[in-house]
């Protein structure tokens, strides 16, 4: 989830619910930290509370979302620059999450297309999974975002959000910001290694900072159709490829693809992704190697970040319970 509105603060979240993989990376993490420049103000947040719907083990959830903040910082956000915390250390995401959810109708949370896909996967039809998105719209709302770029699989999100603010807004008067979704077409959906959507709930990711081992084993088990070694092949319909030319700029993009019509091998094709895996990512890496060394330095850093966001967070909520009766 990335917001982005027009005092150019820059507010982004994200669930750990696993190991971070390739299309965190392209998806949020690498255009968030290119926005950092841009932005007057960066927001970003571990959705632990989020992550709950689908991690109930206490010391996996502690340990994912200590890694994906190392893993922020490894990726190159600078906590001088950006505000980074886990999200259950603001207490008004939840605070304002209940005063949404006494004016969220059922009817809207039923009709959320994101529930009914998660439970046709296994996911546990819980309570906190059915509201998930009135805690979406919490996130949103805090931080007074005016436009709101997600995917397509985020928009409705950004809907519910949008028709909780207006509902807020005429039972109340004018309290929140209302956010307009905003389709990032330009940033591809990172396809995992059976082709569809990489998701950590499909089991189809590449670790973002995975054993060297981990992360090849994952690369080479990508699946391909059965063109022989020597056959021409179609890079637009390539999962390889789709992954590789992340890596690239377009000039060089197509120089590849000319070598898969000129009949490239999937095994050359693999190798050459991991080559270019290990070259992006291995001063990443080896930061984050030493990040993991100080846990002390990992705690000061989110317990910062969340006395920060709480400043921007608590005064959005004030401002709400005092328009409904609460203050």
């Amino acid at each position: 989830m990335l917001i982005y509105d027009e005092r150019m603060r820059v507010f982004s979240g994200m669930q750990p619910s696993g190991q971070l993989h390739l299309g965190n990376y392209f998806g949020s993490m690498k255009p968030n930290r290119e926005m950092i420049a841009q932005s007057e103000q960066s927001i970003f947040f571990i959705a632990d509370l989020h992550a709950l719907t689908t991690v109930q083990d206490a010391e996996r959830l502690a340990a994912l979302r200590c890694d994906a903040l190392i893993d922020y910082l490894a990726a190159g956000f600078d906590p001088e620059k950006a505000i980074i915390f886990y999200q259950s250390q603001v207490p008004a995401h939840t605070e304002l999450m209940w005063i949404l959810a006494t004016l969220t109708p059922m009817g809207l949370l039923e009709r959320a297309v994101s529930y009914k896909d998660k439970v046709e996967k296994g996911i546990s039809a819980s309570v906190g999974l059915f509201t998930y998105p009135v805690l979406m719209a919490a996130d949103i709302l805090l931080y007074d975002a005016n436009i709101v770029p997600v995917g397509k699989d985020q928009k409705q999100h950004v809907e519910i959000a949008r028709d909780l603010a207006i509902k807020f807004n005429s039972a109340f008067g004018q309290t929140f910001v209302v956010p307009e979704p905003r389709i990032q077409e330009e940033i591809a959906v990172v396809p995992g290694v059976d082709g569809q959507k990489m998701s950590k709930s499909y089991g189809n990711t590449i670790p973002l900072f995975g054993a060297e081992k981990e992360v090849q084993k994952a690369i080479m088990g990508i699946k391909t159709d059965s063109r022989g070694a020597t056959d021409p092949k179609d890079p637009e319909t390539c999962t390889i490829f789709q992954l590789h030319r992340l890596f690239l700029d377009a000039k060089d993009a197509e120089a590849l693809a000319e070598e898969y019509r000129a009949g490239l091998s999937y095994g050359d094709a693999k190798k050459k992704l991991f080559a270019v895996y290990l070259e992006h990512f291995g001063a990443m890496r080896t930061k984050r190697e030493e990040l993991a060394t100080n846990p002390k330095l990992i705690e000061q850093i989110a317990r910062e970040g969340a006395a920060k966001a709480s400043v921007i967070a608590s005064a959005t909520l004030e401002r709400a319970k005092k328009a409904c009766g609460l203050s």
